[in-house]
């Protein structure tokens, strides 16, 4: 499929501007402040594999991705800005990891020393496949910022290991994952690697879903289980396995996990050519986009199940909103303005990072919003702590961390990568979409192209570009009229 390529994030330096010093808060505090907190909840230490039956703080199922993100956005950060400090950590993190690894390749602490037994046996609720795809989006994050290929070589391990495990082959699990993060970050893998086996399974774990008998129905079994029981008080829509891919025609159930879904189906249209993803996911855009999303670009507007409800359904004061559901929209905008260069993709995008993203960090990059309400009632806070006492819960606000803290290290990774999502390059031509001040390097058919952009956007409006050729050529160049 004829389409755009981002250029690299590691061709593109954002120095100024609006952005500048955001991104400078979360290099020198952010990413200290969320490392500290992985060490001190024991993230970082159930690597160690020392857990045993009876201790306290037994890792958690989804441990790693949390763990995976900080690296990936710290390989961003080193990308442009070497820090040797940073780098040591990451590299002792990994040294974890590698030492965590199973011979056969597995890798997840909790299904190693809490419950092994029971590795692979609930797909629907636990999250080993998410947190293998996080893994794998770092290590090759850390791969192209450093060169170091010690992660990049554990996660292909394990890659093939799965790859193993799941399939339609003689013995092979027909199962996916009830989080969706593997399917995009294989197609990443491939994308680093040029090893087609990983693309051929994120296209099976896509290709699966919904597909009956239903995969869930038969592991409820094999547990012992009777299935077909709700829960989160809906079906199977909550992990968007109640229809193969290509027959959905609104954004349902948890609403993170249907945005990684979306932009692991755009991507494999654009490296497969599969067109027949395309007509799905213009209809799920629309229903997403004009009649579930906030002003803010806040997405799955219900709290029980932090997921989509219906149509125009967005209340203010009770809103939910996860960082990690318009970090998802995010992604998934970004990817379709590749396969069709759109402005009203960017547009959504540009929505997404200064309204729903932006909010979820605070100004000195230390504290975080895991739900964005569009209305903050102190006065009833004030009323109900007054009564409840404690049991009214913790003051509205932004918080150092959560138990499930996906959205600190999400928020992370995503503003330290957001050189690589300003500018694409096709036949001939660079595309322009998001004004930051910043730097890109661009390599054409015809040669190498150097732009500097200057602007105070969004406060400005002026953006000047400059343009330095390696030698006399031509090309278009493509620039968004923001929305």
């Amino acid at each position: 499929m004829n389409g755009l390529q981002p250029v690299p994030w590691t061709r593109v330096r954002i120095d100024g501007g609006f952005w500048g010093s955001k991104l400078e808060t979360i290099r020198t505090a952010t990413l200290p402040a969320e490392y500290h907190q992985l060490e001190s909840t024991g993230r970082i230490d159930a690597l160690c594999l020392r857990w045993r039956p009876g201790d306290a703080n037994p890792p958690h199922v989804f441990w790693e991705s949390d763990v995976a993100k900080w690296i990936e956005a710290a390989a961003y950060s080193l990308a442009t800005h070497p820090d040797p400090e940073l780098e040591a950590l990451v590299d002792g993190v990994v040294s974890l990891l590698e030492t965590a690894q199973r011979p056969d390749g597995y890798l997840n602490a909790h299904f190693t020393v809490v419950e092994p037994a029971k590795r692979w046996s609930n797909l629907r609720d636990m999250h080993e496949l998410y947190c293998a795809g996080h893994l794998i989006e770092a290590a090759v994050a850390y791969y192209q910022a450093t060169g170091k290929d010690t992660l990049l070589r554990v996660m292909r391990r394990y890659a093939d290991y799965i790859g193993s495990v799941f399939g339609r082959g003689d013995g092979q699990k027909r199962g996916y994952c009830g989080h969706e993060e593997i399917e995009l970050a294989l197609v990443r893998l491939y994308r680093a690697t040029g090893e087609r086996r990983y693309l051929d399974l994120a296209s099976y774990f896509v290709d699966e879903r919904g597909r009956r008998p239903h995969y869930y129905d038969l592991e409820e079994r094999s547990r012992g289980e009777e299935p077909g029981a709700p829960w989160h008080g809906i079906d199977y829509r909550y992990v968007q396995s109640h229809l193969p891919v290509r027959e959905q025609t609104e954004a349902v159930g948890h609403a993170v996990r249907a945005g990684y879904l979306y932009c692991a189906m755009a991507d494999l249209a654009a490296e497969t050519g599969d067109e027949t993803l395309l007509p799905a996911l213009h209809r799920l855009w629309e229903n997403v986009t004009q009649r579930r999303m906030y002003i803010t670009a806040g997405i799955g507007s219900a709290s029980s199940g932090e997921r989509f409800t219906y149509d125009y359904d967005l209340p203010n004061a009770t809103a939910y909103a996860e960082t990690c559901a318009t970090i998802a929209l995010a992604f998934w905008a970004h990817r379709m303005l590749q396969l069709e260069p759109k402005g009203v993709y960017a547009d959504v995008f540009e929505r997404a990072i200064y309204n729903g993203i932006l909010s979820g960090i605070s100004l000195d990059g230390r504290r975080f919003f895991y739900v964005n309400r569009l209305e903050l009632d102190y006065e009833d806070y004030r009323l109900r702590r007054d009564i409840y006492g404690e049991q009214a819960g913790p003051e509205p606000g932004r918080q150092d961390w959560f138990g499930c803290s996906c959205c600190p290290p999400n928020i992370a990774r995503l503003l330290l990568s957001l050189g690589g999502y300003a500018y694409s390059q096709g036949e001939g031509a660079i595309h322009v979409h998001h004004y930051l001040s910043s730097s890109a390097e661009v390599q054409l058919v015809g040669g190498k192209v150097a732009l500097r952009q200057e602007t105070d956007y969004p406060w400005g409006e002026a953006v000047s570009i400059a343009i330095e050729l390696e030698r006399a050529m031509q090309f278009e160049l493509a620039v968004r009229i923001p929305g």
